[in-house]
């Protein structure tokens, strides 16, 4: 005896409604998250925008957050809140121009670049490390050169480096925040830059201060 089976041409309407359920699904969850992504765009452009201009209008009315006692720079007598507008970095060349803000919470480098707690602020003697994202301010890093000019403008005033060198290290390599005893820069970014999520090693420019 010749036993046939036979498989429904169509779906059954059991299946068309898990199909349309998970497609709706998907959908939502796309717009969910290029509305997120979008969201957090438009707000770090506004927060740049906001803080560029307050900025500005510090420099202009020259009060400086840290003044020069007996021939030297005097630190902060109190630790800066995170989130606090310390200047800007600019890089010409690559285009990048961005506010840098105190720590690296979440919040401080979705909207600008973080300088490292701990180490010296922005223009003092020392190794000064700053902290951003390789999807936003910092992906041109991945095209910088040696001798590329970085500029740190604080309301102390200007201070210009020189890139030395690029290295990749792993994210417990903390010996690239060590301090120096001259006045050198550190910058600090995800790699590689391209990866889908977290990526697994930093990349670390050194800078040091132009003499010229």
């Amino acid at each position: 005896m010749n036993v046939r089976i036979t498989m429904p041409l169509f779906p059954s309407a059991r299946a068309n409604r898990f199909l349309r359920w998970s497609r709706n699904i998907f959908l939502v969850a796309g717009v969910l998250a290029l509305g997120y992504s979008g969201f957090v765009v438009l707000d770090s452009k506004v927060y740049q925008a906001i803080q560029s201009r307050h900025f500005q209008k510090e420099l202009e009315s020259a009060r400086p957050i840290v003044g020069n006692v007996g021939g030297g720079v005097a630190h902060l007598p109190v630790a800066l809140a995170e989130g606090t507008a310390l200047g800007r970095i600019d890089i010409a060349r690559l285009g990048v121009t961005a506010m840098i803000m105190e720590g690296t919470d979440d919040l401080t480098l979705e909207r600008a670049v973080g300088h490292i707690r701990g180490t010296p602020m922005p223009g003092l003697n020392g190794n000064t490390a700053i902290a951003g994202h390789r999807d936003t301010f910092f992906r041109p890093l991945r095209n910088i050169r040696h001798n590329d000019e970085i500029i740190l403008t604080t309301l102390n005033g200007t201070t210009r480096y020189l890139v030395d060198t690029t290295q990749v290290v792993m994210p417990d390599d903390m010996q690239v925040l060590d301090n120096t005893e001259n006045t050198t820069l550190t910058l600090v970014t995800c790699y590689p830059f391209y990866v889908l999520g977290a990526a697994p090693k930093r990349f670390i420019v050194r800078a040091h201060k132009n003499p010229g």
